[in-house]
């Protein structure tokens, strides 16, 4: 009897212990050309920073589409490759492109400022099943990112991503519709590409090499998997010092 009360003790403890959030990735497909965009900059900074859902840790990426760059004003952190993400999103959701655009977890195309909105899509992103990611470890050698990369049991066949963005920028936009403003964004991706392929069932364990180019500054790594129609079933992020 003498052990109950620590029994007791342990008990509660475990019960007030905080339920762990349930990672959803959250990607705006945004452009300094865009006159809308600045908003939703805002707001993802805010999910970013607030984490302002229950259940949820928002994973946020932001990928700066290039179709907006004959308009004026040439965004410098556009890229083709963030234009045909999309493009492959819009067809597998039978929904258009445009900016700005939030991606939740590969399901789901909001108008990228319209919070009332998006808030309770991502905290239907966290009630689904997840495949735990866990990065073990993250560090710089030389212009890459090393990262160590730990998967539960996958729910689905799927491929792993690996995204390496930059904490912070800031642009002062000369021309286009943004002329005159100085415009703030979070997590804007530098290199996204496939690391490895995981079957529905398995797990990995894996270290896995991204190239940074010539960033020097704070970054973070943002680890996925996604079925091959785009469906995001597990994510995580880490910071780069």
């Amino acid at each position: 009897m003498k052990f109950l009360p620590i029994l007791l003790l342990t008990a509660a403890l475990q019960a007030s212990e905080p339920a762990p959030r349930a990672a959803v990735l959250a990607e705006l497909f945004t452009s300094e050309g865009c006159s809308s965009c600045p908003s939703a900059d805002a707001l993802l900074m805010k999910l970013d920073k607030l984490q302002p859902v229950a259940g949820a840790q928002i994973v946020v990426l932001s990928e700066h589409v290039d179709y907006w760059n004959s308009l004026g004003w040439s965004d410098p952190f556009s890229s083709p490759q963030f234009s045909q993400r999309q493009a492959v999103y819009a067809r597998v959701l039978s929904d258009d492109s445009y900016t700005p655009q939030l991606v939740i977890d590969g399901r789901a195309a909001l108008v990228g400022s319209n919070e009332r909105e998006i808030l309770p899509a991502i905290a239907k992103a966290a009630a689904r099943p997840k495949t735990l990611v866990h990065l073990e470890s993250v560090r710089r050698e030389g212009n890459q990112a090393v990262v160590r990369i730990s998967t539960g049991a996958a729910t689905s066949k799927a491929d792993l991503w690996i995204a390496v963005a930059d904490e912070h920028d800031q642009s002062s936009v000369r021309r286009g519709e943004n002329s005159g403003r100085t415009l703030n964004h979070v997590a804007v991706v530098r290199t996204l590409g496939k690391s490895a392929t995981v079957a529905k069932g398995a797990s990995i364990s894996k270290e896995v090499r991204a190239p940074l180019g010539s960033q020097t500054g704070p970054m973070r790594v943002v680890v996925f998997l996604s079925e091959s129609g785009g469906v995001v079933i597990g994510s995580a992020v880490a910071e780069l010092p």
